[in-house]
């Protein structure tokens, strides 16, 4: 097998968060998930405030105009309400899923527990560590182990090509697992550094590879490299629930964190939508000076809109990690049909089929 069907053979279709090729990409992550959600917001209505006041230096756009201004400021005052209580039907429906009865949470607990010993037994320690992110370096640390024994245990397989394919794997799992362990190592989980870190270890190709090649090559490998293989398959579905389950825990802090800023900036954001109305309701003009009214506007306005702002940054962040996280465990939506390759079909059943299948898809 040549280097680049090798390289397409372990080519990944999953998650990319923390990954970077130049500084328009780097800026872009930034953004979408990188960046604190709330300096997000605030440079959003830092912004704002900005063109405001561009758009009334070059003469685009006028403070003089009361009713216009009034007009604004009701359907400001009407959309920050709508957007505070959309916020807290939100945070309603959160709370709910945290109700339970009592036989709901033994069994919850009961759950865990047994997940928890799972892990223990496949990283063969006596007890899972307490902390997430040291429980997910515990299960990066056991796939790297697996992937390494795994590499040691196919190296007098008859076929080269085949145990150059497993070894490749193998070594792909490793420098993933060091790359994700490096980042563990220095964050506590409730960071987004944590749950990104989590995210950008493609669990699920390799998964989707482990098990293909253990339905290809099973009958030829030998009873300690399936032992490995079966062991590795094991320890990246931990890792892959461990993964789902504190992701959801994450996001329903951070649309929790979400609520709760909306709420903190949703009142002052009502009052300077209603200050502005006050300074247009004097008959005879405003009731600030022509040279200080764009600034006072402008900056009331970037307030006013603060409560939307937040609402996009942490929009951004939630839909680009759930979307990058769409796959569960071997299902790929990214992957092309049409990719391969293991391209699992009915004419792979015998070894022959399956090489030469295996080959066809890769050229």
């Amino acid at each position: 097998m040549g280097s680049s069907e090798a390289d397409e053979t372990l080519e990944s279709y999953g998650a990319d968060i923390g990954q970077r090729t130049d500084s328009a990409t780097r800026v872009k992550e930034w953004i979408l998930v990188d960046g604190d959600r709330l300096f997000i917001a605030s440079l959003i209505s830092l912004v704002v405030f900005l063109l405001f006041l561009s758009l009334n230096e070059i003469g685009f756009i006028s403070f003089t105009n009361d009713d216009s201004i009034t007009r604004l400021a009701g359907g400001m005052i009407a959309g920050t309400f709508s957007l505070v209580t959309l916020v807290v039907s939100i945070n309603q429906l959160i709370l709910s899923q945290e109700f339970a009865s009592a036989g709901d949470a033994r069994d919850q607990l009961e759950g865990v527990l047994n997940f928890r010993t799972n892990v223990a037994e496949a990283a063969n320690v006596p007890a899972s560590p307490a902390s997430p992110s040291r429980l997910l370096e515990l299960l990066v640390e056991s796939n790297r182990s697996y992937a390494r024994e795994l590499a040691e245990a196919v190296s007098d397989y008859d076929d080269p090509e085949t145990r150059e394919l497993i070894v490749r794997y193998a070594n792909t799992v490793e420098e993933n697992a060091d790359r994700v362990d490096e980042t563990l190592e220095h964050t506590k989980f409730g960071t987004f550094k944590s749950v990104s870190a989590a995210i950008g270890y493609d669990a699920a190709w390799q998964l989707y590879i482990a098990r293909n090649l253990h339905g290809r090559y099973e009958e030829s490998l030998s009873d300690e490299a399936l032992t490995k293989l079966d062991a590795l398959i094991n320890s990246l579905e931990l890792f892959v629930t461990t993964r789902e389950h504190f992701k959801t825990t994450y996001l329903q802090k951070e649309l929790t964190r979400f609520s709760q800023l909306t709420i903190y900036t949703g009142v002052p954001a009502i009052l300077s939508a209603m200050m502005i109305g006050f300074i247009y309701a004097d008959l005879t003009g405003p009731t600030i000076s022509a040279v200080y009214l764009p600034v006072v506007i402008s900056a009331l306005v970037a307030v006013v809109v603060l409560p939307l702002a937040l609402l996009t940054g942490f929009i951004l962040r939630t839909a680009t990690v759930t979307r990058r996280t769409a796959s569960v465990g071997p299902m790929l939506p990214q992957k092309d049909p049409d990719a391969g390759p293991f391209d699992v079909t009915d004419d792979t059943v015998d070894s022959g089929a399956s090489n030469s299948n295996t080959n066809s898809n890769s050229g």
